[in-house]
């Protein structure tokens, strides 16, 4: 569907889908590690949701930047981590592994959120206004759930390896989480090869058609 447009369409269309999906994430950290006792991002001013708080200029805009101009038709990125403090937590493992959930769970309700979008767009059949909601939507609803799905690999730092940290004996979490330092080179790995495509084709494909079709697509 995206095919037919321009660059400079793809990228009118994307940039607040793709900026609120990085930023509503993070933000979604820092308030459930409030709600757990930690202040540390609400404190540095970290629970808003104004992009420029989180912006990465690597994750946020180069990378999302590049994906969207190869026509790779995989978008993805992220914002500087809001800082948590696991001490201020009654058992550090937990709280983590809650509060490393909260960023896809809030991915998958913003997805939800951008299908209504789409589906206000189908219903009011006037296309210069329809077009721009269903366009917006679809790709609010496509970033949100890559975000959700690579978010929950169990490679550190994603938040599926501190939801699987949770879950472990604490010295089998703290050698798990030793991995951290290789994470990225190993998700770019990933990327570079496709592979990560291959891992995240199916759910990928059987989200977007529960979300599409709550969109009336």
């Amino acid at each position: 569907m995206m095919d037919e447009l321009t660059l400079v369409q793809r990228i009118v269309v994307w940039i607040l889908p793709v900026i609120f999906a990085i930023t509503v994430h993070e933000v979604a950290h820092g308030w459930v590690a409030k709600l757990l006792g930690d202040n540390t991002a609400a404190a540095q001013g970290r629970l808003t949701v104004n992009p420029l708080k989180h912006i990465d200029i690597l994750g946020t805009l180069i990378i999302p930047g590049l994906l969207l101009l190869t026509f790779t038709g995989f978008v993805f990125g992220w914002a500087k981590p809001v800082p948590v403090d696991p001490r201020n937590f009654k058992k550090p493992l937990q709280g983590m592994a809650w509060v490393a959930l909260a960023g896809p769970v809030s991915n998958l309700l913003m997805a939800a959120a951008w299908a209504l979008i789409a589906r206000l767009g189908v219903m009011l059949e006037i296309e210069f206004i329809s077009m721009p909601f269903i366009y917006s939507g679809v790709a609010g609803i496509s970033i949100n759930l890559v975000l959700a799905l690579i978010n929950m690999l169990p490679i550190p730092p994603l938040d599926g390896s501190r939801i699987l940290s949770g879950m472990l004996p604490h010295y089998w979490a703290w050698q798990y989480n030793r991995l951290e330092r290789f994470g990225f080179v190993i998700l770019l790995i990933l990327l570079a090869t496709d592979v990560l495509k291959y891992i995240l084709a199916y759910p990928l494909y059987y989200a977007q058609q529960l979300f599409f079709s709550l969109a009336g697509m």
